[in-house]
């Protein structure tokens, strides 16, 4: 007799399947409640791929790519579709390098083989043909030597290199059609799913992937160039190569070595030398600059930065003044709320923005502006006497959630504004396959920081990434084009760092919480990474900012 387990999905509905049944089977009996193709699956708080079989009572949900894990999923059984069609139109020696995020996308590059428009035409259509092929994504677990031997036999060296580090005995390797690769990250069950994507020539061997977003998941967003941006990346790119480091086998090695000081004394070079350039530019603008706004994502930076460039302004002759957007916050019982009733301290409504506007005004003139301090524990602006008055030389420094868009500082004349766009765009790749998000590096600072200065655990932080994320789409991101410069605040070496402080703190969330899956991602994300000690980290570090000791505290 076939022995029957119950499945219980979304903690309301339960249901009886024969044992050994797949989740592919079993999300075909709830693929009515989604709006796109379900791609994977957490059973048991585990994430699983849909190709697993049940062989015990257990607790499913599923996802489409309208989610934060699904979306993931999605995106890197595009990437090894990408990988194969350029294989199947250029041939073996022609290898996809997957760079970092653009705009809706990711800019890539192949390398071994000249392309143009027409090629990027010919590889998207046959990505397309491999989807109607209906493909399974194969999973198998292989021995790390036996991996290591059969990538050196393809010449995909980048891989060997970075299984040197991985102390794992077995590695989980993928097949797609006659393609064999390494992914950090499940994978869908058929490329028959991933009907949505578009490439884009950009300019000499680059083209940018794009496919549906988290925001956007019914279709692809037509992809706009960011030069500012993208020549950041360049930037980043460029200063890896001046030491020798182009994904994280490379840091691997100098750290392995003990070697890594040189890497830190560059990168922190670097950044300060973007600090250098953002005052030079200032300078050169010298009696028209008044107000320097400074904007980014969470996690990015923003403190340390505003703070050194006022010692890089200092030393050109500049006096600087900071004005916190915090301070102009209408008083509590005016703050807009959100649908379920929960004040929205994060909307531009939440500032009152007509005064803000009028004591920039006043300050331009050169009146002297008693200032306003908001006492967030009453809830209400108070005026405490201190007051504000520029000079010639002044200048006053307002880094915030929503520096960059215009309607913060509607009144005030562009030519008087500066605007400074901040975030750690990471350039430095596992390999030539798996890159690192920006958002990851964001993560764990903001973990280590929430920890040692908010007294908040790995788990409290990740359930409030979500809405942190949805907070920056709606009021970050939008106005990045604003700037008229961008600083880099990505140090190449840094996740050596951050692993010392960050993997304690994520062995310490608990199975059963919603947030567990992600840390266990976190943690595997961190085991590509050799340690690096915080010893040498300069005192001015914007890196201090995430693991204490800045000289800027």
């Amino acid at each position: 007799m076939e022995r029957m387990i119950k499945v219980e999905y979304k903690n309301k509905v339960i249901r009886e399947f024969p044992e050994n049944t797949t989740l592919l089977e079993i999300a075909n009996s709830f693929q009515n409640e989604f709006n796109f193709p379900i791609l994977v699956a957490k059973v048991d708080n585990v994430v699983e791929e849909l190709a697993y079989k049940i062989t015990k009572k257990c607790e499913i949900d599923f996802y489409d790519r309208s989610s934060v894990l699904g979306h993931t999923v999605y995106s890197h059984g595009v990437h090894f579709l990408l990988i194969v069609a350029v294989k199947k139109v250029l041939g073996n020696e022609a290898e996809v390098i997957i760079q970092h995020s653009i705009d809706k996308g990711v800019y890539c590059e192949i390398v071994g083989k000249e392309i143009n428009k027409e090629i990027i035409r010919k590889i998207e259509d046959e990505m397309q043909k491999i989807v109607k092929q209906d493909y399974n994504f194969v999973k198998m677990s292989v021995s790390r030597k036996d991996a290591m031997s059969f990538f050196k036999r393809k010449k995909q060296l980048d891989k060997v290199e970075v299984f040197k580090y991985i102390s794992n005995t077995y590695i989980n390797l993928y097949r797609l059609d006659e393609y064999y690769d390494y992914f950090f990250s499940e994978m869908p069950y058929s490329t028959s799913v991933l009907d949505e994507f578009k490439l884009i020539y950009i300019k000499d061997n680059g083209f940018v992937l794009s496919y549906p977003s988290i925001y956007h998941p019914k279709d692809t967003e037509d992809y706009s160039h960011h030069k500012l941006l993208f020549d950041a990346f360049l930037d980043y790119t460029n200063m890896g190569k001046t030491v020798g480091i182009s994904n994280v086998a490379d840091l691997n090695k100098i750290i392995s070595i003990g070697e890594y000081n040189d890497v830190i004394q560059l990168a922190e070079a670097n950044y300060n030398s973007q600090l250098a350039k953002v005052a030079d530019m200032i300078y050169n603008k010298m009696g028209k600059v008044k107000i320097v706004l400074l904007a980014g994502p969470s996690s990015s930076g923003k403190t340390t930065t505003a703070r050194k460039l006022s010692v890089y302004l200092k030393a050109r002759g500049f006096k600087t003044h900071s004005i916190s957007t915090d301070d102009y916050f209408v008083n509590r019982v005016d703050t807009p709320k959100k649908p379920n009733g929960e004040y929205d301290f994060e909307s531009i409504k939440a500032v009152d923005i007509d005064l803000f506007n009028k004591h920039l005004l006043k300050l331009l003139d050169g009146d002297k502006v008693e200032l306003p301090e908001f006492n967030f524990v009453v809830g209400k602006r108070e005026y405490n006497g201190k007051t504000l008055q520029l000079g010639d030389s002044d200048i006053v420094i307002i880094e915030g959630l929503h520096a960059l868009n215009p309607d913060l500082t509607l009144a005030i004349d562009d030519v008087n504004k500066f605007k400074i766009y901040i975030s750690p765009l990471t350039q430095l790749n596992i390999d030539n396959h798996n890159r690192i998000h920006t958002s990851d590096t964001r993560r764990l600072r903001r973990i280590i920081r929430d920890n040692k200065y908010r007294g908040r655990s790995a788990a409290d932080t990740l359930r409030l990434w979500k809405n942190i994320l949805e907070g920056e789409e709606e009021y970050v991101f939008p106005y990045q084009n604003e700037a008229d410069i961008i600083i880099n605040s990505a140090l190449i070496y840094e996740i050596g760092v951050l692993k010392v402080y960050a993997e304690p703190l994520l062995f310490s969330v608990n199975e059963d919480d919603e947030v567990y899956p992600e840390a266990i991602r976190l943690i595997n994300f961190l085991r590509n990474f050799l340690p690096i000690p915080s010893d040498d980290v300069p005192k001015a570090s914007v890196l201090r900012e995430f693991i204490g000791g800045s000289s800027f505290h």
